[in-house]
């Protein structure tokens, strides 16, 4: 983390904005202006837009592949969104790296290498940043992989979803059980840290479908895993047709026999769906979780940066072409605004209740920069239905919490 220094030109450098000592100064009396003790830590996501095709429960920005994809006019793009992004993170040195999408593993070996390029170029990087890249199992290739590697990915995340063909099918997957199965034999042959995404209460799904899923993912030994509950987003294709799902007692049953397999393979559940070998947990997704700060670069990407008395939100243009072009002109974001200090409570607790083992109180006081006697009310309501534990050095939790975790942060909608 990064100190922040009092004088008003080490804040205009920080926070990147043009400002006289005086006019800094003032910005200390605005009513409702935040005072951040220290900066989080810094991580970088950025996104690929594109994929074969688009899986009927997808909501992310993610845009069917047509022809040849503009890869070096994208690319020229993100450079340029991260020169243009600069000056509101100098100084500050990046932790952690996703490469998300879309389908990442569609961008050629040399375009990948291109980017890593330059963002070691542009970027101060810790010597142990953690680089994630998601690939799809339908577009894997053993060299590719290797070069992929060797441009400095050293963890990659498989979304696997499933090792049942039929299931593979009725989720739009664009590979098949064959397919996954190759899929994890690279990634374990050419990184040793690696994550497998795979998905439960599928349609039609039994609990012995979910168990051997999870079995054979667990034969593989991977550091990591995520397990996701099938959800009907808005906005797609299984919000529109809904297909028929496993019924509430199925899916409960689903996610006991999760919990119980993963702690007996050595698993320890650190998040609401992840799953990590010790000293395995994904440090990028933590920095998330515990209210960290993150440059998002890329088609339709979200950033939250720290300011010594401010955190800002920005979203980039979503439609691939409108970001290139946007980015050309110098300005790829599309939206900004400020976190209100009403809001603030709420935005963290989002996050960090996903933590299975909870939080240290001063964290609060560290990333909002206001003291967590500011979120008392909602908290006491929490522990008082039994949702919430917490001490002086601890806030997490129950298992009840665990269980109704929406219901748990909507408490502090307005703390």
């Amino acid at each position: 983390m990064i100190p922040i220094k009092v004088a008003g030109s080490d804040l205009g450098k920080i926070a990147g904005e043009s400002r006289s000592p005086a006019a800094t100064a003032l910005q200390y009396l605005q009513p409702g202006a935040l005072n951040l003790t220290a900066l989080p830590p810094l991580s970088l996501y950025i996104h690929f837009p594109w994929c074969v095709r688009k899986c009927p429960y997808c909501d992310f920005n993610s845009h069917e592949a047509k022809g040849e994809l503009p890869e070096k006019e994208y690319l020229d793009a993100v450079r340029l969104d991260l020169e243009q992004s600069l000056p509101m993170i100098w100084g500050r040195k990046i932790h952690t790296i996703f490469i998300g999408g879309g389908t990442p593993s569609l961008m050629s070996a040399a375009g990948l290498d291109r980017l890593m390029s330059d963002v070691r170029t542009l970027l101060s990087l810790a010597l142990d940043a953690e680089i994630t890249m998601e690939a799809n199992p339908g577009t894997f290739e053993a060299e590719r992989f290797k070069s992929y590697r060797e441009s400095g990915i050293n963890r990659l995340s498989i979304g696997i979803q499933s090792f049942n063909g039929a299931h593979l099918k009725a989720l739009g997957r664009i590979h098949d059980e064959l397919e996954a199965l190759r899929a994890v034999e690279i990634a374990r042959s050419t990184f040793d840290n690696f994550n497998l995404d795979l998905m439960f209460a599928l349609p039609g799904q039994t609990l012995d479908e979910a168990r051997r899923d999870l079995e054979t993912a667990l034969s593989f030994a991977p550091p990591h895993l995520s397990m996701y509950h099938l959800t009907m987003e808005p906005n797609t294709v299984f919000a529109k047709y809904p297909p028929v799902l496993p019924d509430d007692d199925t899916s409960a049953d689903m996610q006991d026999m999760i919990l119980e397999a993963t702690a007996a393979a050595g698993y320890r559940h650190y998040e609401v769906s992840a799953y990590a070998r010790e000293g395995r947990q994904a440090k990028h997704n933590l920095n998330y979780w515990q209210f960290g700060d993150y440059l998002g670069i890329g088609a339709g990407a979200h950033s939250k940066i720290s300011f010594p008395h401010r955190v800002l939100r920005q979203a980039r243009y979503k439609q691939p072409g409108s970001y290139i072009e946007a980015a050309r002109r110098g300005n790829p974001v599309q939206e900004e605004h400020e976190i209100a200090r009403g809001d603030m409570g709420f935005e963290f607790m989002l996050n960090a209740l996903r933590l299975v083992d909870g939080f240290d109180p001063n964290l609060f006081a560290e990333r909002t920069g206001m003291s967590i006697s500011a979120i008392a009310k909602a908290l006491n309501e929490a522990e008082g239905k039994g949702l919430l534990y917490r001490d002086h050095k601890l806030i997490k939790p129950t298992e009840l919490g665990q269980r109704f975790l929406n219901d748990l942060q909507e408490m502090f909608l307005g703390a």
